[in-house]
């Protein structure tokens, strides 16, 4: 019930995904990143314990297809599950076991892997991928155009109702955590506007964690 796409920038070395569902807090149970290492995507009848296991495999120095069949070769119900890796050299992998629901596919570049389950068209996955190819700038948008472009291909076959944007880089915590965890209306566009007030206090963000001394004001009432 769920397209996603994790994601390599090329430039900054920053890993991040993004996903939707029809289910609630998607975000929640199936994005997984580590700065360095890379990010995975478990969806699809959701075992969140894959995510971690994945990211565990690669920081020990395999490769993303290595860790996603070694995840296969020590999971059960893996014919249930899909699984979407990107590393740290720009290697993707996915694993979409034969018995995910609906209309399932995937395609994956360099640096870039989407796939999604209960799809309206078995077009989106590839629409995905081209969008992140043909896209430029900062990566959390690059991924906010990503999703955009899945739900303009036909999205998820029923209406989706929550999204979810990560992304991390250099600090071992993420630098962005965005989720829309229920709505009535399109998460994905509600993502956005999410994305685009964060986006522009992020550094900001990181700066008061490492050393608020040297951070900018917080702006907020009382602030001085």
């Amino acid at each position: 019930m769920t397209f996603s796409v994790v994601a390599r920038c090329a430039d900054t070395g920053m890993f991040g995904l993004a996903i939707s569902s029809s289910s609630p807090a998607v975000a929640a149970r199936c994005s997984f990143a580590q700065a360095g290492v890379g990010a995975v995507a478990s969806q699809n009848v959701t075992d969140p314990s894959l995510g971690p296991f994945v990211l565990n495999a690669m920081a020990t120095g395999k490769n993303a297809h290595d860790a996603i069949n070694q995840c296969v070769k020590n999971h059960d119900h893996m014919q249930y599950r899909q699984v979407l890796a990107v590393d740290k050299q720009g290697n993707t992998a996915i694993h979409s076991g034969p018995q995910s629901l609906g209309i399932w596919t995937q395609a994956s570049d360099a640096n870039v892997a989407c796939g999604g389950n209960l799809l309206d068209n078995l077009s989106i996955p590839q629409a995905m991928v081209d969008a992140f190819l043909n896209s430029t700038g900062h990566l959390g948008t690059r991924l906010i155009e990503v999703m955009n472009a899945g739900l303009n291909a036909g999205g998820e076959a029923g209406h989706v109702h929550s999204a979810g944007l990560k992304l991390v880089d250099k600090v071992s915590w993420p630098v962005a955590d965005l989720r829309i965890d229920w709505t009535e209306n399109c998460p994905i566009k509600e993502l956005g506007t999410l994305w685009g007030i964060y986006q522009p206090q992020l550094d900001d963000y990181v700066k008061r964690a490492l050393n608020p001394t040297d951070a900018p004001s917080y702006g907020v009432p009382g602030d001085e």
